[in-house]
């Protein structure tokens, strides 16, 4: 069953299909406990096809059932921006989604989403600001389609990809300027890796991330970015994008450091996945657009065991 329509919007069929998949109807919404609503949002977690970093299984245990509260919120504005395929259904999604996360935060929840979401913002002391900030990245995406300067790219960051580190650097329990600003360079700089790794299936969506000023700088058009493979100049475009993002990652990497116990390994996997994705678009020499660069199964791996053994060298240096 699907929402009723005299009081939901129309939403995306993978969101009704969540819903089914786990036995939810909107009539029982208005008697949902927490356990169940919680119990939605690790559902969702668990099986989505496309998942957020939060909520891994080295993420503190005390902290990961509010990660997954966190995760279905994102995934729920993520969908209902870009599965309509219209960008006025999408406005009026977002905004009911606003509207509804400001009833959250007024004790309000009806929502499975937000009574678990509201729960997890209670515990931790949440601010809804990060919230809202997310989805004003969403409702951007559905208005704006090109970037002129990289200062106007980063800006994007700090409402689609910089709320979500705060958000869990809040779960931890931190939330002092200097992880904050550490945590800000580390999620700009996975968004932009993001970007570069993505630039032929962004274009598909009619979406251009790569600043403007860098592709006349590079003498790069649109058409060169359609290509089947990368030229030369695009090759050099994403060469300088990569390496500024280089840049920004290695700035972020002191926070590992900064965070307790098992929370660092995560920490540390999301710094060392991004420059992993870097890593991929060097080997692929730039061409991102004869395939997407990926990383390898084998990388991924090499990735945890990495960050184990970081995390096993500073706690034996402390002993």
């Amino acid at each position: 069953m699907t929402y009723s329509q005299t009081q939901y919007p129309e939403l995306p069929d993978c969101l009704n299909q969540s819903l089914a998949s786990f036995g939810l109807s909107e009539p029982e919404f208005s008697q949902l406990d927490y356990e169940r609503a919680h119990a939605y949002c690790r559902y969702l977690s668990e099986n989505h096809y496309e998942n957020f970093h939060v909520g891994t299984w080295l993420f503190p245990k005390t902290a990961r059932e509010h990660a997954y509260n966190v995760y279905a919120y994102c995934r729920w504005s993520d969908d209902l921006a870009d599965e309509t395929g219209n960008t006025e259904q999408s406005l009026a999604l977002l905004l009911w989604w606003r509207s509804e996360l400001e009833k959250c935060f007024e004790g309000q929840a009806t929502h499975p989403v937000f009574i678990a979401l509201k729960h997890t913002a209670d515990v931790c002391g949440l601010d809804k600001k990060p919230f809202h900030d997310l989805l004003d990245a969403f409702e951007q995406d559905q208005r704006v389609f090109r970037y002129q300067t990289f200062a106007d790219v980063v800006d994007y960051c700090t409402r689609s990809a910089d709320p979500v580190g705060r958000i869990v650097l809040a779960l931890l329990g931190y939330t002092d300027n200097e992880r904050r600003a550490l945590s800000d360079k580390t999620c700009t700089a996975l968004q932009l890796a993001n970007f570069w790794q993505d630039v032929e299936n962004d274009l598909v969506r009619g979406r251009i991330y790569l600043p403007l000023e860098d592709m006349d700088r590079f003498q790069v058009n649109e058409e060169d970015l359609a290509m089947p493979t990368a030229n030369d100049k695009v090759k050099k475009l994403l060469r300088f994008q990569v390496d500024r993002t280089q840049t920004l990652f290695d700035a972020g990497l002191p926070l590992r450091k900064m965070v307790q116990g098992r929370a660092r390994f995560d920490i540390d996997l999301f710094s060392q996945g991004g420059i992993a994705i870097l890593r991929a678009i060097r080997a692929c020499d730039y061409d991102v657009l004869r395939q997407r660069p990926k990383v390898s199964k084998i990388a991924k791996v090499q990735l945890l065991l990495g960050a184990l053994g970081r995390g096993l060298f500073d706690r034996g240096r402390k002993t």
